[in-house]
């Protein structure tokens, strides 16, 4: 397969050249990013050791030649690469976090053009951790307190991440609730006994953390805790790799990592 990568030059963008530069199965075929980037023109390989001519560019119409496009750029970055990729029928991976409720309806409109996997994490164990907490959440129902937690590096721009978003609807699905409804995002000043039906969520930032998530249920006398931390972002990549492999002659269409992983 050739694989084109958005956001050539930044921490994933990077560990996702390096992935593909390494898996005998795939080839990097256009590596894009932002002027303001500096890599335009150089080596994608040279930026993790492994030259191999793709040169960084600004032109997502390179993607063409592509079977599939990641990206884990910006919400902007992605919806124009998103547009470039619609009118040439290539699929994509987007693992991208932040948008609003428009974006992610161009997303959709996109989806029924291309094949799509859209997953706020691609990392195999956080969608494990996913599929944990509905579980969690069935079978102890409303007796007990949901607190999501999670922590990024200093540099992550949103907040809270789409991870623990997720995490959020998902459990908030299994109880029946919306999410929109019952979210509490952090807690300062007198705020009251808690609700027994809110969800809280909660972002820590700092350091170099690659990511960790927790979700807590706590109850009467006890607390079961789902955590998932991430000590590199290859597990993110190889997550969005094998995205990149399941999308191979697949119809058009919006998945996710669950299809991805047969959680269905």
């Amino acid at each position: 397969m050739k694989v084109a990568i958005a956001g050539a030059s930044g921490r994933m963008g990077r560990t996702l050249i390096e992935a593909v530069l390494r898996s005998p199965d795939l080839d990097l075929s256009a590596a894009l990013d932002v002027i303001a980037s500096g890599c335009i023109g150089k080596d994608a390989g040279e930026l993790v050791g492994i030259p191999c001519g793709v040169k960084v560019a600004t032109d997502a119409a390179l993607a063409a030649a592509s079977d599939c496009l990641i990206d884990f750029s910006r919400p902007e970055g992605t919806l124009a690469h998103l547009e470039a990729c619609a009118a040439a029928g290539i699929p994509m991976v987007i693992g991208t976090t932040g948008f609003n409720a428009e974006q992610r309806s161009l997303i959709s409109d996109a989806a029924r053009r291309i094949a799509i996997v859209f997953a706020p994490n691609m990392a195999i164990g956080v969608n494990a951790a996913f599929k944990l907490a509905e579980v969690a959440a069935r079978i102890l129902g409303d007796a007990y307190d949901v607190e999501i937690i999670e922590a990024h590096h200093r540099h992550k721009v949103d907040a809270p991440s789409g991870t623990a978003l997720k995490l959020g609807e998902v459990v908030a699905q299994a109880l029946g609730r919306e999410l929109k409804d019952c979210a509490v995002y952090g807690r300062a000043g007198l705020t009251g006994e808690r609700d027994a039906r809110t969800i809280a969520i909660h972002a820590i930032r700092g350091g170099d953390i690659v990511g960790d998530h927790t979700v807590m249920f706590a109850g009467a006398g006890e607390r079961v805790e789902i955590t998932v931390r991430s000590q590199s972002r290859l597990t993110y990549a190889l997550g969005a790799l094998r995205a990149c492999r399941y999308l191979k002659d697949r119809p058009a269409g919006l998945y996710d990592m669950h299809d991805v992983l047969g959680l269905r």
